[in-house]
């Protein structure tokens, strides 16, 4: 039987941030799932972190489907710009032109490397947080340029300038650590169910791979 302590409590906490130096554990978030029962919607959001690093690794493989087997995850790895996809607790969407067969293999084998370490799979530069610590910083730092600097029109126009290109240039390194440490986690506790392939309200072609929630075994239960 599991320990209940409040130290537990707070250990199963620290790597679910998977800070850097800190391997993911496969028990992490159901682990916080038991232990806070009581927090509203917590499976929800952290079945999202999930499925989001899926979605992720899914279309880095897609982008990689010429080739077999897929390589390894490297900086220089190909991105299929015609793919993109969105996120839900009970699954994700994948747009664009995929074979369906393609489809369920470059799903399994997702999650099949990221589970077993290819943690860099999860990371996308395509990724709405990406946009969205961009605007964030923006404001921010056009913002602090307007307080800070005098009123002239010269000195607010160069301030403007100065944090545009100071958002354009942290954004992407920022967003990456927003999606490492925030919006995505390893699915340690997903399984695929299926793939339904339909077509948008526009016409596009699109796929809805479906995902469960899955208790892992371990041996102190």
């Amino acid at each position: 039987m599991n320990n209940f302590a409040p130290d537990n409590v707070f250990e199963s906490l620290i790597p679910w941030f998977n800070l850097e130096g800190i391997t993911p554990q496969p028990t992490q978030d159901a682990d916080l799932v038991r232990y806070l029962p009581f927090v509203p919607g917590l499976k929800e959001l952290l079945m999202l972190r999930q499925v989001h690093a899926l979605e992720h690794a899914t279309v880095w493989l897609l982008s990689q489907s010429e080739r077999s087997p897929y390589p390894r995850f490297s900086s220089s790895q190909t991105d299929n710009e015609s793919l993109g996809g969105l996120s839900t607790e009970r699954g994700f969407y994948i747009y664009g032109q995929v074979n369906k067969i393609e489809l369920q293999r470059a799903v399994r084998v997702a999650l099949q490397r990221l589970t077993s370490g290819e943690w860099n799979l999860a990371l996308h530069p395509r990724c709405g947080t990406n946009v969205s610590v961009g605007m964030l910083l923006g404001v921010g730092l056009i913002m602090g340029m307007h307080l800070l600097l005098p009123r002239s029109p010269i000195e607010q126009i160069l301030g403007l300038g100065v944090a545009a290109t100071a958002a354009a240039n942290l954004t992407p390194e920022l967003g990456m650590l927003a999606q490492r440490h925030i919006t995505t986690a390893i699915p340690f506790n997903l399984a695929i169910v299926d793939i339904t392939a339909f077509r948008d309200e526009t016409g596009r072609l699109a796929h809805f791979v479906q995902v469960r929630w899955r208790e892992l075994v371990t041996s102190d239960q």
